[in-house]
C-alpha cells in the first residue's frame, strides 16, 4: 500500500468532512485493507454524474487496495430516504426497487473494478430480522435525538407528519454498517446524520466506530440545485455522447471547476492558474472536460466524434431548423423555441429559467432579450440546435 500521508491526499480530495480524521489514519496505520461501504437506494433507474461523486471515491479507496462495498438498499429503498425532504416520500414496491437495481449493478462497473467490488443487498439480513431484533434496534434511538435532524426537525414545527417507518431509515442504515463491520461509510452531505447514525450503533454493538466521510452534492446543469433527473438537470452516464458533450458545455465556468474536482482526477492548481492567466479559455477547458467524461463511459472516438459535432454545428452553422419570430414578447421567444425542439413550453420556459439556452454562444434565462429584425441568430438547448431569425 501507498504511505499513509499519500493515500490521505487521495481520500481527502474534493471531501466535505472526515470524522474523524486521526481515527483515519489510526486505521490505515495497521496496513490492512479497510471495509469501505457507500449504500445507494435504487429510487430510480439510471445513474447520473451527481452518483458518480461517491463512485469515484469509492474507486479511489479500490486503487489504495481497499475493499469496496457497495449496499444496494433495496430495503431501504422499499421506507425511501427521508433525507432532504419536505414531505414522506413516496413508497416504491418491491418490483421497482428489483428492476432499478439490476440497472445499477450494470452501470457501476464503469466506475468500478468489478473484481474487486463486493455488491450486497441489504434485503440479505433486513429480510429476516425478528420482530425482538427490531425493537432492540429502535431502543438504541429516542424521539429526540431523530428531531436533532434538520430536515425531521422543520416538518416536526411546521406539522407536517413523519412516519414511524421514516424514523426507522437511518436505524436501519446504520444497522448495515453493524453487519458489515464497515471501517470507512461514504455519503453526500445530505447523509450526514443517517451516517453519523451507523458510527453511533456500531459503538452501541461492540464495535470501533466507523469513519465518516461526506461528498458535496454535485449541482445539475441549472447550477444552482442538487443534480436530480426529478429537476431534469441531470446528466446520465449512459446518455449519448453528443448529449453529455452539450449538456457539459451548457454548465457555468464555476461549476465546470467543481466538475472537474469532482469527476476527474485532472490536477487542479494548473488548469486554475491556466484559467486565470487567460493561456486557456473556460470553453476550451469544458470541451476538454466533456471529452474527459465522455471517455470514461465510453471511449476516447466518440469523445472526439461528439467534440467534431458541436464544432459542426456552431463553426460551420451546420443547423437543422429555420424559426422565424415575428416579435421579441417572451411568449413569441417560447413559442418559437417550442416549435423548433418539438418541447412543450412549459418545458422550454423552465429550459430559459435553467439557463440550458444559448444564443449566439450567450447563455440566456430571460427571454425578454431583443432581437434585431432581419438577423439570424444561432441557438442551442443541449444538442438541439436551431437558426432563429427575426423577420
Amino acid at each position: 500500500m501507498k504511505p499513509i500521508d499519500e493515500q490521505l491526499k487521495v481520500i481527502k480530495r474534493g471531501t466535505v468532512e472526515v470524522i474523524q480524521e486521526p481515527e483515519l489514519r489510526k486505521k490505515l496505520e495497521r496496513n490492512k485493507p479497510l471495509i469501505v461501504k457507500a449504500g445507494f437506494d435504487p429510487s430510480a433507474p439510471d445513474i447520473h454524474l451527481g452518483h458518480t461523486v461517491l463512485l469515484r471515491k469509492m474507486r479511489h479507496f479500490q486503487d489504495l487496495g481497499h475493499q469496496i462495498v457497495f449496499l444496494i438498499g433495496d430495503f431501504t429503498g422499499r421506507i425511501g430516504d427521508p433525507s432532504g425532504q419536505s414531505k414522506t416520500r413516496k413508497a416504491l414496491t418491491r418490483k421497482e426497487v428489483e428492476q432499478n437495481a439490476g440497472t445499477y449493478e450494470k452501470q457501476i462497473f464503469k466506475i468500478l473494478d468489478k473484481k474487486k467490488t463486493k455488491v450486497v443487498f441489504n434485503s440479505t439480513w433486513c429480510d429476516k430480522m425478528k420482530t425482538e431484533e427490531l425493537f432492540s434496534l429502535m431502543d438504541k434511538y429516542t424521539v429526540a435525538r431523530m428531531l436533532e435532524r434538520d430536515d425531521f426537525l422543520k416538518r416536526y414545527k411546521s406539522n407536517k407528519p413523519i412516519t414511524m417507518q421514516e424514523f426507522m431509515y437511518p436505524l436501519i442504515q446504520g444497522y448495515d454498517s453493524v453487519v458489515l463491520k464497515a471501517d470507512v461509510e461514504l455519503g453526500g452531505t445530505d447523509q450526514k446524520f443517517n451516517l453519523l447514525v451507523g458510527r453511533n450503533l456500531q459503538g452501541d454493538f461492540g464495535q470501533e466506530a466507523q469513519v465518516v466521510i461526506t461528498m458535496p452534492l454535485l449541482e445539475g446543469t441549472d447550477g444552482v440545485d442538487k443534480m436530480s433527473k426529478s429537476l431534469s438537470n441531470y446528466i446520465g452516464i449512459e446518455e449519448a455522447p453528443e448529449e453529455i458533450f452539450g449538456k457539459i458545455m451548457s454548465i457555468s465556468d464555476d461549476a465546470m471547476l467543481k466538475y472537474y474536482e469532482l469527476l476527474t482526477d485532472e490536477p487542479l492548481d494548473n488548469l486554475k492558474a491556466d484559467l486565470k492567466s487567460g493561456t486557456l479559455h473556460p470553453k476550451d477547458a469544458k470541451k476538454n472536460l466533456a471529452k474527459i467524461i465522455i471517455g470514461e463511459y465510453y471511449n476516447k472516438a466518440d469523445a472526439e466524434g461528439a467534440e467534431t459535432n458541436f464544432e459542426k454545428a456552431f463553426k460551420h452553422g451546420d443547423f437543422p431548423d429555420n424559426v422565424s419570430l415575428t416579435e421579441t414578447r417572451i411568449s413569441d421567444l417560447v413559442s418559437a423555441l417550442s416549435e423548433a425542439a418539438k418541447m412543450s413550453k412549459s418545458e422550454i420556459r423552465r429550459k430559459l429559467k435553467e439557463g440550458a439556452v444559448e444564443i449566439d454562444s450567450h447563455k440566456v434565462e430571460d427571454a425578454t432579450i431583443v432581437l434585431e429584425p432581419g438577423h439570424e441568430y444561432k441557438v442551442r438547448m443541449g444538442k438541439k440546435f436551431f437558426r432563429l431569425r427575426r423577420s
